[in-house]
């Protein structure tokens, strides 16, 4: 059987949010079967706080779109969703139909004021999921500053890191995201916003570190290969298992 392809996903996120789920769809479309898709954090929406209401309608309708279009597929993004009376920012895994794996982001972004309009998730809800043979980590954006996260995620074959993570910091997000490869040995999938104020720093980075970014292309796929996590971590042995 074929190994996974390896894709990270690049777009504008417009004020259409129906226009936002076909370009999704249509990009999803087009990777090949046996591919783990990451497409950037709220791409749907952004975060439309105007429209708080609108959004969280729009969630339910966009789940079971991603829900058929998961099929001999992995798709890894985030939704905001009202739960309790609350609303959480949750990080989705879709595959063959079902969410999989969900969790809500842990630590907002308070620069954003990200904590006024939306309720943190537990720290202990952040583990490592294996869907269809690979173990899975995310990184939902500014989660990515935190060490004791790193820790958790440390045994994974694929770190997915779904961010609208801002263009000031664009420097910040490179250097995070190529570090987490080579300290986990694994590879990285970063999927930022096109958008003018974010990074539009795409990209993957593999366990040696080497990084490749998406540039212009909406989607950049490369392949997945258990065997180079395997070479790499008895190679440089740091005692992940």
């Amino acid at each position: 059987m074929n190994e996974y392809k390896l894709c990270s996903l690049l777009f504008e996120t417009t004020a259409d949010y129906d226009a936002n789920l076909e370009t999704l769809l249509t990009l999803i479309d087009d990777c090949d079967e046996r591919s783990l898709i990451v497409a950037p954090e709220v791409c749907l929406t952004s975060y439309d706080y105007e429209n708080m209401q609108k959004m969280l309608s729009f969630a339910p309708k966009a789940i079971e779109q991603l829900k058929k279009a998961s099929h001999n597929k992995i798709i890894i993004l985030t939704i905001l969703e009202e739960r309790d009376g609350k609303v959480y920012n949750f990080a989705k895994v879709f595959h063959n139909g079902a969410v999989v794996y969900e969790r809500a982001k842990a630590k907002l972004f308070r620069f954003g004021d990200e904590h006024k309009y939306m309720q943190e998730g537990s720290v202990e809800d952040f583990k490592i999921v294996e869907v269809d043979g690979i173990k899975i980590a995310v990184f939902i954006c500014f989660e990515l500053r935190f060490k004791e996260l790193w820790c958790k995620s440390e045994g994974a074959d694929v770190i997915a890191v779904p961010s609208w993570w801002g263009v000031l910091r664009t420097e910040h997000f490179k250097i995070f995201t190529q570090a987490l490869a080579l300290t986990n040995q694994c590879y990285v999938v970063a999927s930022d916003s096109k958008n003018e104020d974010c990074t539009g720093q795409s990209g993957i980075i593999n366990p040696q570190g080497e990084v490749q970014r998406n540039g212009n292309r909406p989607c950049l796929c490369l392949p997945y290969s258990n065997k180079e996590i395997r070479l790499m971590r008895r190679y440089m042995d740091i005692g992940i298992e």
